[in-house]
This record gives structure tokens, sequence and C-alpha cells, in this order.
């Protein structure tokens, strides 16, 4: 099927609907709702529903046994106010689309549209609408519901990339796109008297020593295996009481890798820096970690399947030399199964990713629904 004509503008006009009724992390029910409702249209063999939370699972199955291959998308959006003025701009109250997730769902659909018209000649295909990517929580969701039984072949997933030609594939072996943690180190020492603040702990120096200490751990060199980004978040020491000296404060940082064992020994060295300094000045400290991402490490024969898709539907492949320091919790699942993700170029000329003012464009539908398929058919379909 060629997504020419009506296909094409029900995949726009589905794109668009999306957009205007964003949902945050863990609260996309509504958007859900659309995508089934959307897939009620194209019937799969099996439908999966509230995974994670509000994810869903289409299954559609070839004729004989064989392999299976996962497609995901995120149903997600961000808590961001929209700025633009289309006619289907957010209605959504400081909520919008900003990632390009709606473009994500929509391709998605018109992959379910061509499988249900033609399925695959063996195996199966799964099509993964997956809650709460943005807050780093939904993969790990989806994996660990009891729902989610599946063991794929092959996960693939792509990206919208702002910044790269419109329909470019850009792809990298290893890792694509970095692993993330965030950081939340707690201190607490004792109040005093702001007259007489040797008579308690103040953690003001312990926080400035611990930034100090964690910004010198920095190497920005993407490329370099000790690659460690360390960005202070946030940071509140005591409160606005003038008569008193401080006895707690709190950091938060975001630390970026770009691998998951290069992670680890980050976190490990950050912990014992931390944990010695506050030692150092008489205080208690107590670390946690929140909106995880694994990094994505592509496997080199899921890349290549890739590859050959966009190379037979004639469009530019741009290798990727290092990897992108934002993360994706689609990390998991390249953890779990052989896969891949690739970015889609969305228009070099457009605002960034998380910009107040980004939109996916609607044009570049077609074009990850054409990969997406062709890499099924080179999978399922090869005698």
């Amino acid at each position: 099927m060629n997504l020419v004509g009506s296909h094409s503008d029900l995949l726009t006009t589905l794109r668009q609907d999306l957009h205007q009724y964003p949902e945050v992390s863990g609260q996309e029910e509504a958007t859900a709702k659309k995508i089934a409702l959307f897939l009620s249209n194209y019937p799969p063999d099996a439908l999966i529903s509230n995974l994670g939370g509000h994810g869903i699972i289409a299954i559609y199955n070839g004729e004989k046994d064989g392999k299976q291959i996962l497609f995901r998308c995120e149903l997600d959006a961000l808590p961001i106010a929209e700025i633009n003025n289309f006619k289907y701009r957010s209605k959504n109250e400081a909520v919008s689309h900003k990632c390009g997730h709606d473009g994500h769902m929509a391709i998605l659909c018109g992959l379910a549209m061509q499988l249900h018209e033609k399925r695959p000649e063996t195996g199966s295909v799964a099509l993964l609408f997956q809650p709460a990517e943005e807050d780093g929580s939904g993969a790990a969701k989806v994996f660990n519901d009891s729902k989610f039984t599946l063991q794929p072949d092959y996960a693939f997933a792509l990206h919208n990339l702002p910044g790269y030609t419109l329909h470019d594939v850009v792809i990298k072996n290893d890792t694509f796109s970095c692993a993330v943690n965030s950081m939340i180190i707690k201190l607490k020492g004792k109040t005093a008297h702001a007259g007489e603040p040797h008579m308690g702990i103040n953690p003001t120096l312990a926080v400035a020593a611990i930034i100090t200490a964690f910004n010198e751990s920095i190497h920005t060199d993407v490329t370099s295996s000790n690659y460690g980004l360390i960005t202070p978040i946030y940071t509140n020491i005591g409160s606005k009481a003038y008569g008193v000296s401080a006895g707690e404060g709190q950091i938060h940082f975001t630390v970026r890798s770009n691998s998951n064992a290069q992670m680890k020994k980050l976190e490990a060295q950050l912990k014992h820096t931390a944990t010695t300094i506050a030692l150092e000045h008489q205080l208690e400290i107590t670390i946690s970690w929140t909106e995880s991402f694994q990094a994505n490490e592509n496997n080199h024969e899921a890349a290549n399947y890739i590859r050959q898709a966009a190379a037979s539907n004639q469009f530019t492949i741009q290798e990727k030399e290092s990897p992108f320091s934002w993360g994706e919790d689609f990390g998991l699942f390249t953890q779990q199964f052989p896969g891949a993700m690739f970015g889609l170029g969305s228009g070099v000329n457009t605002p960034a990713l998380h910009n107040p003012d980004y939109d996916f464009p609607d044009e570049i539908i077609s074009t990850g629904v054409t990969i997406f398929h062709s890499i099924s058919k080179q999978i399922l379909n090869a005698h």
C-alpha cells in the first residue's frame, strides 16, 4: 500500500488531532483511547491495553510461524505551553507535543494500516504505543507488566530530528543516544541562630564543594570512553528565615554518559565523592536517583536492516559519528532484545525539540511508515 491521497490525509488528520489534546507522562488515557479507536478500523489479531499504565500493543500475525518484530512509539507529551497559533494548536493548557510523539504515533498507525491490508508472510509484528517516555519510567513499566510476554527477535524505534534535512535517515552502530540519570543529594546538618552559626552545622560549604568536585569530573568529549556530562539542575539551602543558619540542603544533577557501563562507573564515583564531602562536613547524606534512561545501544545487524530499508527507498542516509546527548528510554528494550533506534530528519531550519514552537512535520509520516514497513518485509518475508 502506498501512503498517498486519502491514506496520507487520514494520518495527517490523526496526527493533528493528537497534537491538539496532549497528555503528560502517566496520564495518556484519552490519547490511548484515540489510538485504540483508530486501530479498530484496522483490527490486529491481538490487542493488549492498559500496559504499564495506558500502553497498547497491537499484534499482526503472518500466515506461518516465524520471527517477531517490535516497533515502538510514545504516547506522552511535555509540560510545555505551546506558542504556535495554527488551527490544531494544543487545547490543553501548559501541555504540548514538543518532542514529536504525535508524529511517532501517526507513523505506527500508518504501519498498522499496511499490516492490516497485507499481513506478513511469516512471523508477526507487534506495535507498541508506550506510555511515560519523557520521565523515563514507561519502558520499565511496560517491561515489568505481567501482560508483556513478548520476546521479539528485533525491536525498532525512531525519533524525529530537527536540524537534519527532511526525510534523511540518521543511523549509528552501538550507542545512539546517551544514558541519563538524575541524582538527588540531600544533606542534613543542624540549624542555629544566624548570629551563632558555629553552634550548628550549615550545609552550604558542602553544597559548594560537591558542585565544584562534580564540575571537575565533567568530560565533554562524547566520543571519549570516559565521557560524562554532569549538570546542576536545582539547589536549595535552608529557608528565608534570616535569623536562622541553614541546617538542611539539597542539590539535583542530571548525569549523562555514552554507555551503560560508563554510567555505572560515573554513578559510583559521584556517590563516593558526595558522601566523602558530607562526612568531612559532619552532615548526614541521602542519595537517590530518578528519571533513569538506559543508553540506546544499537545492534549492528538491526542497524543494517534500517540502512537497507532506507537505501531501497532512496532515502539519504547520514552516519552519526557520536551519540546524541539526550536520553530515550527505548534503551531498555535495546538492552533486552537485539534492536536499534534511528533518527528521521524533520527539517534544518526548524525549532529544536522541547522548544515551545516545535511542530512535527506531517510530510515525514509516510517516510517513517515506509522505512518501518520495509524493515518488517526484509526480516519476515526473507526465504
